[in-house]
């Protein structure tokens, strides 16, 4: 879950990912936009538009003509560089993509830092943002979020786990987090007093700018484990089976959020009714399932639910 903000590149890319919409339907790939923006890759299910939902776009917003969305494309399965290392893809692609061709909206994604996106949306960058962001009362402050997603947090070591982490006692680890997530901000931090306060030694955090580096640095050794967003390290061990595997059960999940600008509330309203025309019609579903996240689905898409 990320919270303010979010081998090498390469390799990370390597290990990890082996591997706009139109105003009508949701049936194509074409690259969008300049600067690290680009739609999906994947295959989406076709989406048309709904003129009644259309109509809850508020005038400002529809006359954009195509809408720059900020993500941080370094979070697979969610969002995360293709092979040719441009093309943006993942759940949160394919779900926006599919919510905006619902609404008769053309969108470009544009890759940027996690703990710039919010901030590029308080200051009109971007009318939309989507990067696996947790829902919490802080960012509530400043943005208006829209709920999409569930996501705890789970742990990742070296296959056999032969540092013998164990999540519940962990003290004294050298553990890997992505900046600005709740894993760094909120989670190993709390942990840390407990050990202390237990006269046990605090673990030292790995702090990485993006998660793929994180995996790389437990592939590497470098650390002793991760720790991530659930579909994150399941995503991440699913692609290193012979390397990584999950330890511990997933704890804390708490909601993601598509985030808007804190007066556009009808806008994330509208956003919020096309979720549920696509729980309704099962595009949502079937957009999660082929991310092998169908388990974080959620049936309701409140604006600003309580944290």
């Amino acid at each position: 879950m990320r919270t303010t903000t979010s081998a090498v590149a390469a390799f990370g890319a390597a290990a990890l990912l082996l591997s706009g919409c139109g105003s009508d339907s949701l049936d194509d790939s074409k690259d969008s936009g300049s600067g690290g923006s680009s739609s999906s890759s994947s295959a989406a299910p076709a989406v048309k538009k709904d003129d009644a939902l259309a109509k809850l776009v508020p005038a400002d917003i529809a006359k954009m003509g195509t809408l720059t969305v900020g993500t941080d494309a370094s979070y697979a399965p969610n969002e995360f560089t293709a092979a040719d290392g441009k093309t943006i893809q993942g759940m949160d692609i394919d779900l926006l993509k599919a919510v905006a061709a619902k609404l008769g909206l053309k969108l470009t994604f544009q890759n940027g830092g996690f703990d710039s996106l919010i901030g590029g949306v308080t200051s009109n960058k971007y009318p939309l943002a989507i990067s696996s962001f947790t829902i919490n009362e802080k960012r509530m402050q400043q943005v208006s979020m829209v709920q999409y997603f569930n996501a705890g947090t789970s742990w990742a070591t070296a296959k056999g786990n032969p540092k013998k982490v164990d999540v519940d006692k962990a003290c004294g680890l050298t553990i890997g987090v992505q900046k600005g997530t709740v894993q760094a901000d909120d989670d190993l931090p709390a942990r840390n007093k407990k050990c202390v306060a237990e006269g046990k030694k605090a673990n030292k955090l790995v702090v990485e700018a993006e998660q793929s580096k994180v995996t790389a640095d437990l592939i590497a050794g470098k650390v002793d484990a991760f720790a991530a967003d659930s579909p994150i390290t399941a995503w991440a061990v699913a692609k290193n089976e012979d390397k990584l595997e999950k330890v511990g059960s997933v704890y804390e999940a708490a909601p993601y959020g598509i985030v808007v600008a804190k007066d556009q509330t009808k806008f994330a309203e509208a956003l919020s009714k096309a979720l549920e025309s696509l729980e309704k019609d099962g595009t949502y579903k079937k957009i999660l399932e082929q991310w092998n996240n169908g388990d974080g689905a959620v049936n309701e898409f409140p604006v600003n639910p309580k944290a």
